[in-house]
């Protein structure tokens, strides 16, 4: 059953954050292989510190990529102009393995039969997590759905020179609570905003600044705000110069709750980012949160996590379970059944559904990395295919 009275808060952070600037490195890496070969096989993990950064990447691709050129056009981009740490001269160091290609032709999944599809197997053991509630428009639990908005808008007041003083770094936390298990009202609202050193000002006008650009524009077209007795926190530990790799380092995967449900609801073990489509890792977490939403949107439940298990040398996971929390209009035995009816949770299967292998060609380079910051779900600004609901009427 699902708590009644209670609040939760969810964090997000910008994409001047050293954690997902890693992850954008890496998955910047996945969309240049991809859209050159979408047979490519490569895993890219990143680290980050002040004025260095290391990527140790594995891959087997007929691709050329420039590693370190991804790497320095990343960082450029997201306006990372400090004298410790930018994209001119920051160190770049690589440990890189490239693997032999497979001797044999690969088959499209769009072209595969069904004993084609059966005969793709998971290449490593996963547990994966998909969730949907109808706490938001986008079926997502509200502190971290606002936590996202909040980091997008920090960043954008940024880069539209309505703060042009702020520094790529930054970090939101939305605490919502809840009576009789809905959100009831806007508890807090914290933000932390790295300034350029070089444009420092004080507390005061910064506070009036992310008020008046950021909190305000993003809660206007909410239905709850902040009330009276909403706490407010912003830069509570004083201010920030640069932030960004040379106040704290940086790792590929290491925002798990970002990328997904702000810790609302259980989330896949492994990182998200930086994994090509063969990983069931990365395209099974797509896949769960598919069906879940799904039935949100069908009107079977209030809530629902979609639970996969897969163990290698397996192509269907060896375990389906739906969990609705009490809030079920059927029972989750039925409403599992119905999720196995409709959906093929098989590695090739989900690959083909989503058209994983050629998205970062239709989005000239940019999908795998618009992923990696402001959550891989419950995104409805890219059009992701996970994120359709067209399989409610089906599953009702």
């Amino acid at each position: 059953m699902m708590k009644q009275n209670f609040m939760f808060t969810s964090e997000s952070v910008t994409e001047g954050h050293p954690d997902k600037l890693c992850d954008q490195v890496s998955d910047a890496l996945v969309d240049r292989f991809l859209q050159q070969d979408p047979f490519s096989k490569v895993i890219a993990e990143c680290a980050v510190s002040t004025g260095i950064l290391f990527i140790a990447a594995r891959f087997a691709s007929s691709a050329s990529v420039d590693i370190p050129e991804v790497a320095r056009r990343v960082i450029h981009q997201l306006g990372y102009e400090q004298a410790d740490f930018n994209a001119r001269d920051c160190t770049i160091m690589t440990s890189l393995s490239e693997l032999p290609a497979p001797s044999y032709p690969f088959i499209d999944e769009r072209e595969m039969n069904e004993e084609e599809l059966e005969s793709v197997t998971a290449k490593n053991q996963a547990n994966v997590f998909g969730f949907a509630c109808n706490q938001s428009s986008a079926f997502m639990p509200l502190p971290i759905s606002l936590s996202h908005k909040l980091a997008r808008r920090l960043t954008a007041a940024r880069f539209q020179k309505q703060i042009p003083y702020l520094a790529p770094d930054g970090k939101t936390q939305v605490g919502v609570e809840y009576r009789e298990g809905r959100p009831y009202r806007i508890h807090s609202i914290t933000i932390i905003a790295a300034q350029q050193k070089t444009a420092m000002r004080g507390l005061a006008p910064l506070r009036d600044d992310l008020n008046a650009h950021v909190i305000e524009p993003v809660f206007a077209t909410e239905t709850l705000r902040p009330d009276s007795r909403t706490h407010i926190f912003i830069n509570p530990e004083g201010l920030v110069a640069d932030g960004g790799p040379s106040l704290h380092s940086g790792l590929t995967g290491r925002k798990n709750a970002v990328d997904t449900y702000g810790e609302y609801s259980r989330h896949s073990e492994s990182a998200l980012s930086g994994k090509d489509p063969s990983r069931i890792d990365r395209v099974g977490a797509y896949a769960a949160r598919y069906a879940a939403k799904n039935v949100v949107a069908a009107g079977l439940a209030q809530a629902c996590e979609v639970h996969l298990a897969y163990s290698i040398g397996i192509s269907r996971p060896v375990s389906v379970q739906a969990d609705t929390f009490g809030t079920g209009s059927v029972p989750d035995t039925e409403i599992t059944a119905r999720i196995l009816d409709q959906f093929d949770f098989r590695p090739a299967g989900i690959i083909r559904a989503f058209n994983l292998r050629y998205q970062p060609q239709l989005f000239r380079g940019l999908f795998y990395r618009k992923l990696a910051v402001y959550g891989q779900v419950g995104r409805m600004d890219i059009g992701l295919p996970w994120e359709n609901t067209d399989k409610a009427a089906l599953l009702r």
